[in-house]
C-alpha cells in the first residue's frame, strides 16, 4: 500500500528522542530466555505495563534524553512516506487518525482521541517504565502513546522472515493504534487479568487489536483526509494485503517458540499463532465491523466470524 504522494505529513504529529543506551537498560535475568520471553510478550505491542516494571532498569547515574517534539523535518509529503520507514510510521498515524476518527463514534458512540506518537532510537523512557529497542513497537497505556524504533522493521524482515512491504509495516502501526482504541473502550485490562494462555485475555487482547489493524485497513484506501482531501493512501491490492498477513505470520507465538528452538506450548502463549492472527487481521478487513472483532466473546480464537 502506498501513500497519494501529494498528501501533506503533519509537522508536529511525532516526536523523538532515546539514543543507544537511554532510558535504562533491559534486566533479563535469564539470559537469551528472558530475552524471548520479553520479544513474545511485547513484539507487536503487548502491554508493556506489567512487563517493564520488571524487566527495566535505569543504569547508575545514566539519564534519559529529552524528547524532540515535531515529526522529522525530512518528512513532508506521501511521497516521503512512500520513501523513508520513519515518514511511513507518522503517515499510516494519520490515516490511522482518519479512519479511527469517523470510525469510532459511529460504531462505538465514543469520540476519538489521538494517541500520542513517538520515534526512538535506542532506548526511551515512557509512562510504563524505561524500555529499549529489544522490546520492539509498543504501546502504553499510562501515557496513551505508541512508541517504535524503526530497526525494528528491518529485524521483522530478517529475524521473522515477514515482507519488507509497506502494509506489513503499516500493519504493526495500526496494531498499536488498535491497543489504544482498546484503553479507549476500557478493553485493555483484560490481558492483565489473564496473561497468558491459548484462550487467555492476553492473546484475545493481542488478537483484537489484529482485528482492528484490519479495520484501518479496510477503510484506509477510502477515507478521506480531513478538509474532505483525496484519501492518504492508494487502493490495496492483493500484494498490500499478503505483506500485512505475512507480518501477522511472522509474529505467532507458535511461530516464535519454534525458531527459538523450543516446542509449541499453548499455555505460555500471550499473543495467539499465526493462523489466529491472520484470520483475525483478515476478520477487521472484511468486515469493517468493530462488532466482529469481539474476540473476548469468541468461543473459537481459531474461526472468526466470517472467516471459513
Amino acid at each position: 500500500m502506498t501513500f497519494n504522494e501529494g498528501m501533506q505529513i503533519d509537522p508536529g504529529r511525532a516526536s523523538s528522542g532515546g539514543g543507544p543506551g537511554m532510558g535504562g537498560k533491559i534486566a533479563l535475568g535469564g539470559g537469551a530466555g528472558g530475552l524471548i520471553l520479553l520479544v513474545i510478550t511485547l513484539l507487536l505491542g503487548g502491554d508493556p505495563g506489567t512487563v517493564l516494571g520488571n524487566l527495566t532498569g535505569a543504569q547508575s547515574g545514566q539519564q534519559s534524553q529529552p524528547g524532540t517534539a515535531g515529526t522529522p523535518t525530512h518528512c513532508k509529503t506521501g511521497a516521503d512516506a512512500n520513501k523513508y520507514v520513519d515518514c511511513r510510521v507518522v503517515a499510516t498515524a494519520q490515516s490511522l487518525d482518519a479512519v479511527w476518527s469517523v470510525q469510532l463514534p459511529e460504531q462505538t458512540g465514543k469520540q476519538y482521541v489521538k494517541p500520542e506518537l513517538v520515534l526512538f532510537t535506542g532506548g526511551v523512557s515512557t509512562g510504563c517504565g524505561n524500555a529499549t529497542s529489544d522490546v520492539g513497537p509498543f504501546y502504553c497505556p499510562a501515557d496513551q502513546t505508541a512508541y517504535f524504533d524503526t530497526a525494528f522493521f528491518q529485524e521483522l524482515t530478517d529475524r521473522f522472515g515477514a515482507s519488507a512491504g509497506p502494509l506489513a509495516q503499516e500493519y504493526v502501526v495500526a496494531h498499536e493504534v488498535g491497543h489504544h482504541i482498546q484503553n479507549q473502550l476500557g478493553d485493555i485490562g483484560k490481558a492483565q487479568r489473564d496473561p497468558q494462555g491459548a484462550t487467555s485475555g492476553a492473546v484475545r487482547t493481542e488478537l483484537q487489536a489484529d482485528c482492528y489493524a484490519g479495520i484501518w485497513a479496510h477503510f484506509a484506501d477510502k477515507q478521506a483526509s480531513p478538509g474532505g482531501g483525496q484519501p492518504f493512501l492508494k487502493p490495496l491490492s492483493d500484494n498490500d494485503i499478503r505483506d500485512a498477513l505475512s507480518a501477522a505470520n511472522a509474529v505467532g507465538d507458535d511461530r516464535i517458540q519454534r525458531s527459538a528452538g523450543r516446542g509449541v506450548n499453548p499455555e505460555s502463549w500471550t499473543h495467539g499463532s499465526s493462523q489466529q492472527r491472520q484470520k483475525w487481521f483478515l476478520t477487521g478487513y472484511r468486515t469493517g465491523s468493530v462488532r466482529a472483532c469481539d474476540t473476548y466473546s469468541a468461543r473459537d480464537l481459531d474461526n472468526p466470524p466470517g472467516i471459513r
